[in-house]
């Protein structure tokens, strides 16, 4: 594979993983993912989805039923975890409660009987990337939560990891330590340029941390991507009701008007860009639209009609929901409180040609 002419080198190679822990029911059904040197990949899903089993055969705590794991070139599958260069920061920090802070960074080196001048300067080196110098003699019951997540983190880079696994690692933070230890985390990983494989359920999380993104559901990858790819081009109607809850509206093509598409919806037609697929007209077709980008017009002049069943305010803005002719109900959301729509007032939605999209389109051409 390249990008640009040049050959990428790839810092983790997974291939084809299975496991099931009953024999039966697969946890993952033949996953595979190729992460650039220095990348920093998230795998994003709701739980029992398959994201901590992913990351723990990667870590070495599991072995798959099939499939490879590959670390620059080398085979690692069968190796024991300490022997892959590797290091995993966990939810709940994993600190010991009777080290102080310079003792739980520097353990491992300890382990590894490195000497202690060293590993007084790599604790000190530690510290200073986490921002925590002047801590060294604390305890992790004198640490806010946020201070316990640096130490932790500290801990796991001394080792200086060839990939560093993360599993859920905000979680405990409340709101605003979260946004600031997320802005923390890209900071360092830019700065090291370590491959990182973060795992999280938060879809904001992953679109504001992430290089690229894989969607997971029900042990399978659904979609890699950079965050724009997979926040406005989704290519099935998980992902984007997944990432970011978009509206999914079903309809028939119409006709075609150069690279534009004309569909039938309810309550009216729309135009979608034309995805590049071979299309029909009368094809049946599936169209995802972002509540962001659902227009409202009182006037009915132009759109597709509705009507305003619900009007609510959240966060700064307006979630509106629309009840089509059908009964179906879609979102409309806008930054700012004033809106001139009320509940049961008739209104005509529209959206710009570049803000629908066609999604479930392969999984339609498999099955016809």
């Amino acid at each position: 594979m390249r990008k640009g002419g040049v050959k990428l080198k790839y810092s983790l190679e997974i291939k084809d993983l299975e496991k099931s822990f009953d024999g039966k029911h697969k946890i993952l059904k033949g996953v595979s993912l190729d992460i650039e040197e220095g990348e920093f990949i998230t795998l994003l899903g709701p739980s029992g989805c398959g994201k901590t089993t992913t990351l723990r055969i990667i870590s070495g705590l599991e072995t798959p039923d099939k499939g490879k794991v590959y670390l620059d070139g080398v085979d690692i599958t069968d190796f024991p975890p300490n022997k892959r260069n590797m290091n995993t920061v966990f939810q709940n920090y994993a600190l010991f409660p009777h080290m102080n802070v310079e003792d739980n960074i520097g353990y491992g080196l300890k382990i590894k009987r490195v000497n202690k001048k060293e590993i007084k300067e790599r604790v000190k080196k530690a510290l200073e990337l986490v921002q925590l110098e002047g801590f060294e003699k604390r305890r992790p019951d004198e640490l806010s939560g946020g201070q316990k997540q640096r130490v932790a983190i500290a801990r796991a880079l001394i080792n200086n990891p060839k990939v560093l696994l993360l599993d859920e690692p905000l979680g405990a933070l409340d709101l605003q330590l979260r946004r600031d230890m997320q802005i923390e985390l890209k900071r360092l990983q830019k700065k090291l340029n370590i491959t990182f494989i973060y795992i999280t359920h938060d879809q904001d999380e992953a679109i504001s941390m992430s290089d690229r993104i894989v969607v997971m559901s029900e042990g399978q990858f659904k979609q890699i991507g950079t965050p724009d790819e997979i926040y406005n081009h989704p290519e099935t109607s998980y992902v984007a009701k997944f990432v970011g809850n978009a509206n999914i509206i079903k309809g028939k093509i119409l006709s075609f008007r150069e690279d534009l598409v004309e569909v039938e919806m309810a309550g009216g037609s729309g135009v979608v860009q034309n995805p590049g697929f071979d299309l029909k007209i009368g094809q049946e077709v599936t169209i995802a639209i972002r509540s962001e980008n659902v227009l409202l017009d009182k006037n009915c002049n132009c759109g597709l009609k509705a009507k305003v069943s619900e009007k609510t305010f959240h966060g700064g803005g307006a979630r509106i929901m629309l009840t089509l002719p059908t009964g179906e109900n879609i979102i409309s959301s806008s930054y700012g409180l004033n809106n001139s729509v009320e509940v049961g007032d008739e209104v005509c939605w529209r959206f710009a040609c570049n803000q629908g999209v066609f999604v479930d389109l392969k999984e339609e051409k498999h099955e016809e």
